[in-house]
């Protein structure tokens, strides 16, 4: 079983606050879009979310609040999605941020057949850089519910940063080519608007 984890327990500082998943975008909020390319490919899907669950009522999910104390980052909602999913019996998690709301279809499909194919526990996705190189998005990954007490303890440890994680145990990269702005994520009121624009792009 896979289980799904939309991360939006940030504070969205750069939006001014709030919650930036709630944001409309194409008469929609932002993580009804999300919900939308996730919920498909998983068999659970859960929000993690910090704060009063009730605003999120509307979209009938499990709220989340980070398993860990103090904000710690994407790796405390991880961490909540696999305490979780350990409960659904779900061997897996992919984890997707909450403001990214173009992200691909195939996303579990690819971090699946990347961790095979490397023979690793966990994978990230990635997309090539023009003058080469790989820009790594650790918000979109696959984690395995067996690691759950291992970041239990990095998290307590003080382990802020995903890669500080992922790297020294193994995580293959599911590399998205020709994928145009699939990994936008709305941080601003001027990214907003693009987000607007790009998905006035994909209905055209």
């Amino acid at each position: 079983m896979i289980a799904g984890v939309i991360l939006a327990g940030g504070r969205s500082a750069r939006m001014g606050g709030g919650d930036k998943c709630l944001t409309p975008l194409g008469g929609r909020p932002i993580l009804a879009h999300v919900i939308e390319r996730l919920a498909p490919q998983v068999d659970r899907l859960a929000l993690n979310a910090n704060g009063d669950p009730a605003r999120f009522a509307a979209f009938g999910l499990p709220v989340l609040a980070d398993g860990a104390p103090g904000f710690a980052g994407p790796l405390a909602g991880v961490l909540a999605g696999l305490d979780w999913a350990a409960g659904q019996g779900a061997d897996i998690v992919i984890s997707a941020a909450g403001d990214t709301p173009f992200f691909p279809a195939d996303l579990v499909s690819a971090l699946c057949a990347s961790a095979v194919a490397g023979d690793l526990p966990l994978a990230m996705a990635a997309t090539p850089r023009p003058g080469g190189g790989l820009d790594r998005h650790p918000t979109f990954g696959l984690w395995p519910v067996a690691l759950r007490d291992d970041l239990r303890a990095a998290l307590a440890g003080g382990v802020r940063r995903v890669v500080d994680w992922t790297e020294p145990r193994g995580c293959a990269r599911a590399v998205f080519h020709d994928r145009g702005e699939a990994f936008f994520n709305v941080n601003t009121p001027d990214d907003l608007a693009r987000a607007q624009a790009l998905l006035l792009a994909t209905r055209s």
